[in-house]
């Protein structure tokens, strides 16, 4: 499984010769101005909930190359309502896909369309493929995480980590704890000033706490 990570809280998932791309906010990030929106290829896009900086670019990358877009029922049926392809989940629900099995579960955030529309609840998925990992979304830190490794044992898990609207990288250490993975990749951070963190710092938290933070630029990928 190969990671990609486009800034903000959009990342891409290569695994079992499909490719998933996460929450794509890029062309509205100048970190990532050198990354081209229609050179991305998904087979799907998932979305973890309506803020526009997770779904700016959804469906000008869904229009060109078709991806199945998958989110919460209100989501999906919005995107479904512009006759582009998408598969409808809500919480504690599990689908078998072609590229693995992907679960809805919860996130503690809001969720509403830019222009105040309904964005039904915010969630954040679990993904069982050649690897198994958790993209919690944009979350506080809540007790539901310990349900994941339940079922679940994980790889890896993405959590966000820039505080003010998030969990903030202590938060994250405690989700790691929950989720029982030692094994981190941060992301939703240092887009704009409320989340911006100190890297140094972040890391030598994590490692005190016995654990990996991967950080990586915008572009750059981690294998799992």
């Amino acid at each position: 499984m190969e990671i990609t990570f486009y800034g903000h809280a959009c990342i891409s998932i290569a695994t079992q010769g499909k490719t998933l791309l996460v929450d794509p906010f890029i062309t509205g990030n100048p970190n990532a101005a050198h990354i081209d929106i229609m050179q991305l290829k998904p087979d799907y896009i998932l979305l973890t909930h309506a803020h526009q900086d997770h779904i700016l670019d959804a469906e000008a990358i869904a229009k060109n190359t078709g991806a199945t877009i998958i989110s919460n029922y209100e989501i999906a049926s919005h995107y479904g309502a512009k006759g582009l392809p998408y598969h409808p989940m809500n919480h504690g629900g599990s689908w078998r896909f072609d590229f693995g099995t992907l679960r809805y579960v919860n996130a503690i955030h809001t969720s509403s369309f830019p222009d105040g529309s309904y964005g039904g609840q915010p969630g954040g998925f679990v993904l069982e493929a050649d690897k198994n990992i958790y993209i919690a979304g944009d979350t506080a830190l809540t007790f539901d995480m310990k349900l994941i490794p339940m079922r679940t044992a994980l790889d890896l898990a993405v959590l966000p980590i820039g505080d003010n609207f998030t969990m903030d990288v202590h938060d994250a250490i405690h989700a790691a704890d929950f989720v029982q993975c030692s094994r981190v990749l941060g992301y939703h951070y240092d887009t704009f000033g409320y989340i911006e963190i100190d890297h140094e710092a972040a890391q030598k938290a994590f490692s005190e706490a016995g654990k990996t933070l991967t950080l990586l630029s915008i572009g750059a990928t981690l294998s799992v």
